[in-house]
């Protein structure tokens, strides 16, 4: 089934992915699974589990529908349309790893700018992948690992859940994952959290967006995980991404009200006169399921 033109059409779901040790990347279907392995130091990021999170999300950026602008790649393999996020272990993600934070004192500025730049590069990456992105989270995510959660379209949480901006106890601050954090939980919050470095429990994620649903425990993850990917295939996959896309624009419009509205209008007639707009409406009218349907039939 053709969707529409591919402008990368030497990309293949097939294509070797990134060799790794820290994390794992496994497909299945248009899923993409990335799960941390440094279980015994609570999914600490270090320069190379940070690396290799770096290689997976490029690969799997450039392998998306949203990046190719088509549904399957030259084999006939779907191409990409959700990310999840996982980690082995306890706690999803304790933060900085505490080697790579006490040889940071030892570093020159030029070295600490590129373990920034790395950082920076993961959390934006991230939050910017044009499939839609879920995380499952058990145990804690301090620091960088608050900041993974951030960068998350859809985040799952258990109980025992508890997620921190713990900088400000070492005396720092949550300056690179601040952007996301600031967007996802908002002014008022951020300032709080950010000053008392205190953990939050699951309800009170929640209850501030920083999850979007609790579970009774993780075994309960793979359920609600894939009952948000069943929902998410009903979704013409370029109105994911361009959903995406406008959010970014709207988080950085420096226009005017009129501009914008001016803006918004000529993206709606975009859409509508799209292959994907024309498509969804007619399925629409013809009470058939689009083509971008895992249940359409050929």
């Amino acid at each position: 089934m053709e969707y529409s033109g591919c402008d990368d059409m030497d990309l293949r779901i097939t294509d070797d992915i990134p060799m790794t040790e820290l994390c794992r990347l496994s497909i299945d279907g248009c899923v993409a699974n990335v799960t941390m392995a440094r279980s015994e130091v609570y999914n600490a990021l270090n320069i190379q589990l940070i690396s290799e999170l770096n290689e997976i999300i490029e690969w799997t950026t450039q392998r998306s529908v949203g990046n190719t602008g088509s549904l399957i790649d030259p084999s006939g393999n779907p191409y990409l349309r959700a990310l999840v996020l996982r980690s082995d272990g306890r706690h999803f993600c304790a933060g900085a790893d505490i080697n790579m934070m006490r040889d940071a004192g030892a570093a020159t500025p030029e070295e600490n700018r590129r373990d920034s730049e790395r950082l920076d590069r993961l959390f934006n990456s991230l939050w910017s992948h044009p499939c839609f992105t879920i995380g499952c989270v058990q145990g804690v995510a301090l620091g960088g690992g608050a900041g993974l959660v951030a960068c998350l379209d859809h985040v799952i949480a258990e109980p025992g859940t508890r997620i921190a901006l713990s900088e400000g106890k070492l005396g720092i601050l949550p300056a690179v994952i601040g952007p996301y954090v600031y967007r996802k939980i908002g002014s008022a919050q951020f300032r709080r959290l950010s000053m008392l470095a205190s953990r939050v429990g699951s309800d009170e994620a929640l209850r501030i967006g920083w999850v979007n649903e609790v579970v009774e425990s993780p075994e309960n993850f793979e359920e609600s995980a894939s009952s948000i990917i069943s929902d998410l295939l009903s979704t013409g996959p370029m109105a994911v991404y361009e959903s995406k896309k406008l959010t970014l624009e709207f988080d950085r419009w420096t226009g005017s009200d009129e501009e914008l509205r001016i803006r918004t209008m000529d993206k709606t007639s975009e859409m509508r006169g799209s292959r994907e707009g024309q498509e969804g409406l007619s399925a629409f009218l013809d009470r058939r399921l689009p083509d971008w349907s895992p249940d359409e039939e050929d």
